[in-house]
């Protein structure tokens, strides 16, 4: 076995796969092929590297427009919390993205909170587009 991945290396390449936009193969390369995402919108947590990379993928056109920033970042242990702001519509949008590593540097888990109502509203909206377009 290889030494662990530093909580610091992890989040580099978080930061590198996403303004890269998300490719496919990288987004991939950093799952855990068991990580689960946790939605703003839906219930229950999804499992598995096909469906969190599915979501994630949606979430990067949805959100990942040109007023897309990470405004914090706060690391303790294996988990990183990012605060994020963007604009969608005229709609402000705020939210965290809480992501869990394992030693590897693989995302084994993903939570996604979004703040005001009317944002998770529009996120939503945004994101079932991607999910079904995705599928077709």
């Amino acid at each position: 076995m290889g030494e662990a991945v530093s909580i610091e290396q992890s989040l580099a390449n978080w930061h590198r796969v996403a303004e890269n936009g998300s490719k496919a193969d990288e987004l991939s390369a950093i799952l855990h092929e068991n990580a689960v995402f946790h939605s703003p919108v839906v219930h229950t947590p999804q499992r598995g590297r096909p469906i969190v990379h599915a979501y994630l993928s949606a979430a990067a056109v949805a959100l990942g427009n040109d007023s897309f920033r990470y405004v914090r970042e706060v690391a303790s242990g294996n988990t990183i919390v990012l605060e994020f702001e963007t604009e969608m519509e005229g709609i402000h949008v705020n939210g965290i993205d809480m992501i869990t590593f394992d030693v590897n540097g693989l995302i084994t888990d993903f939570k996604v909170m979004i703040r005001p109502l009317k944002a998770v509203n529009k996120v939503w909206e945004m994101m079932a587009g991607q999910l079904e377009s995705q599928r077709s």
